[in-house]
């Protein structure tokens, strides 16, 4: 682990980043097409919603969450757009008023629990602190997707080693996605943080995915594309990875272009 923090008082601090974002928005602003193709900041937030809701419920009343998740079609798009649903309706104040009930609730739920406490969850159960882990990736993608859209620029801190950990945990969600064989060793992540801070997670004797922290969180979160970052592989199995990283099951989606967005060197 590269962040001993609290991962649950993390995730409240990243949610109130973005909460107060979304509270500066002009109404008009939550109309404002995202990188997602077809969404909207509207979409981004409604999306969010559902997520957190799915962690509270899953965290404070297991059975209620099983009943919730039996009514998957196990279609993913279908399920998406199903759970979007729930939210689209509402004006961008009521939405923005949920989005603060449901971010709430699942970190009062989570932060209940012992870290090492198993939920359940949409695949398999997860430890309590892993699903927060979980939910910081949520909010650190769609985050930076509304980011994109309303032209500001995110400020980083270590609380980003929580996404580092998990992206690490989930590495070898990309093969799954594509249906690709998964290399037999993890890779092994040497990247420095916002402080200045170098972490490193996986064996010594790995091929090695190293440079900037932030940088493999977009990646991990198909924000960026590789091009446009500052991270290196040493090793063919490390280089293969950084094409295919994803900390989400699920499709790939299309991710970002290269040159989409200012190359990251420029930082």
């Amino acid at each position: 682990m590269v962040n001993p923090a609290s991962p649950t008082s993390d995730l409240a601090a990243d949610c109130a980043e973005l909460d107060a974002l979304l509270g500066e928005l002009s109404t008009d602003a939550w109309a404002t097409p995202t990188p997602a193709p077809g969404w909207t900041v509207q979409h981004q937030v409604a999306h969010l919603c559902a997520v957190f809701r799915m962690a509270a419920t899953a965290a404070g009343d297991p059975a209620a969450f099983k009943a919730m998740t039996a009514g998957l079609s196990g279609d993913f798009d279908a399920d998406v757009t199903a759970a979007l649903s729930r939210y689209l309706g509402s004006e961008p104040s009521a939405l923005l008023a949920r989005w603060r009930v449901e971010w709430n609730g699942a970190v009062q739920a989570l932060a209940a629990l012992p870290p090492d406490a198993m939920v359940p969850w949409l695949v398999r159960p997860l430890p309590a602190m892993v699903l927060a882990g979980a939910g910081m990736m949520e909010v650190f993608g769609h985050g930076q997707d509304i980011a994109d859209a309303v032209g500001v620029t995110p400020v980083r801190t270590d609380r980003v080693g929580h996404l580092v950990n998990f992206a690490h945990r989930t590495w070898d969600f990309g093969f799954q996605a594509r249906n690709m064989r998964t290399p037999s060793q993890e890779p092994r992540f040497e990247v420095t943080a916002p402080s200045g801070k170098v972490w490193a997670i996986g064996p010594d004797d790995a091929d090695t995915v190293s440079g900037d922290a932030v940088d493999l969180c977009l990646l991990v979160t198909r924000r960026r594309h590789r091009n446009d970052l500052r991270l290196s592989a040493s090793g063919p199995a490390a280089d293969l990875w950084l094409d295919v990283a994803q900390a989400y099951r699920g499709p790939a989606g299309e991710g970002r272009r290269p040159g989409q967005f200012a190359s990251s060197a420029s930082r």
